[in-house]
């Protein structure tokens, strides 16, 4: 049964939505357990609202009330907000808001909230504002005075961190390293001296590379998990040292789905830049007369390192000689 609805206040200079012209509107409504909820009224501004990022069960009360009581959501892809909202029986319109949404885009949403609107901001799943372009759009409507609502819920980045069994206390978000081999190891240099657990997001298909970087540039015996579609039905976490990590994927090949990689702070290695030299070094000599396996294999023999850790180290160099010739 569905409640009454609140009325809301008028206020100067704003329309009324509630009771147009005409009769009055019908109320604004959602569904969860079967049945009918009714949407209070939102005030006008900008509603920044957190949506599931796989399970469609994640998701608040509050959340399914703003976006059924906004009058407009807009959505970094309409297909895929579209499920959410088809699935608790929201009819609110929806309009696309990406990275490609220029100035001229924001100044009509600015305008619209202005004039009484309230919108409803979402990204494809998670917090938005997150590795997403919406911080442009938030920032406009400060700058014009409007209000910003955050409505919080569901985020990659704190599932991924309680899952994964690394320190919790200081965390560092990185999102995407860059694409190319080069530029990745800059980022990683630079990121090797951050004093806390380091979250990053990784597309599947460069998943392998990126833990053979990491491993040569952090240290492959630095702890690490890489989550893989966190809250859905294939949900996968797989943990361990980046070196084992590392040559599990390079093994393995590239996985499916969204991937997040939580990666450790480095343990107490004193000597680790000499142990690392006269690894490279025995690679080095290994992989001149034998493949990457086998040469792997020698060295780990010979110097009683983890066959995982000698094989990730291994893949490390090689790649390198490639690039440099």
């Amino acid at each position: 049964m569905v409640a009454p609805m609140t009325q809301r206040n008028d206020k100067p200079g704003r329309p009324r939505r509630d009771v147009p012209a005409g009769g009055a509107k019908p109320a604004s409504t959602f569904m969860a357990f079967g049945l009918a909820a009714e949407a209070e009224p939102l005030d006008p501004g900008l509603h920044v609202v957190a949506t599931p990022i796989g399970n469609l069960k994640d998701v608040s009360f509050r959340t399914l009330a703003t976006l059924a009581a906004a009058d407009t959501v807009l959505a970094e892809d309409t297909r895929v907000t579209r499920t959410l909202l088809m699935h608790y029986g929201i009819t609110t319109p929806l309009v696309a808001y990406h990275e490609h949404s220029n100035a001229a885009v924001r100044e009509r949403m600015i305008a619209r909230m202005q004039a009484g609107e309230a919108l409803a901001l979402v990204s494809d799943a998670g917090t938005p504002l997150v590795s997403d372009p919406g911080f442009k759009l938030v920032q406009a409507a400060i700058e014009a005075g409007l209000r910003i609502t955050p409505i919080p819920g569901p985020s990659a980045v704190m599932t991924a961190i309680v899952a994964a069994g690394l320190p919790t206390d200081r965390f560092f978000f990185e999102g995407f390293l860059p694409q190319k081999a080069g530029a990745r190891r800059n980022r990683l240099e630079a990121l090797a001296q951050v004093p806390g657990t380091l979250v990053l997001f990784e597309s599947p298909h460069r998943l392998p590379e990126m833990l053979v970087d990491a491993a040569e540039v952090l240290g492959a015996g630095r702890p690490a998990a890489v989550a893989r579609e966190l809250t859905k039905l294939y949900e996968t976490i797989r943990r361990g040292t980046l070196g084992d990590l590392a040559a599990t994927f390079a093994e393995e090949g590239a996985p499916r789905g969204e991937i997040v990689v939580i990666i450790g702070t480095a343990a107490d290695e004193p000597d680790r830049a000499e142990t690392d030299a006269g690894l490279d070094a025995a690679l080095a000599t290994a992989l001149a007369r034998h493949s990457i396996k086998d040469a792997a294999a020698l060295v780990a023999d010979e110097t009683g390192q983890p066959r995982r850790v000698v094989y990730a180290r291994a893949l490390a160099l090689s790649r390198r000689t490639d690039d440099d010739a």
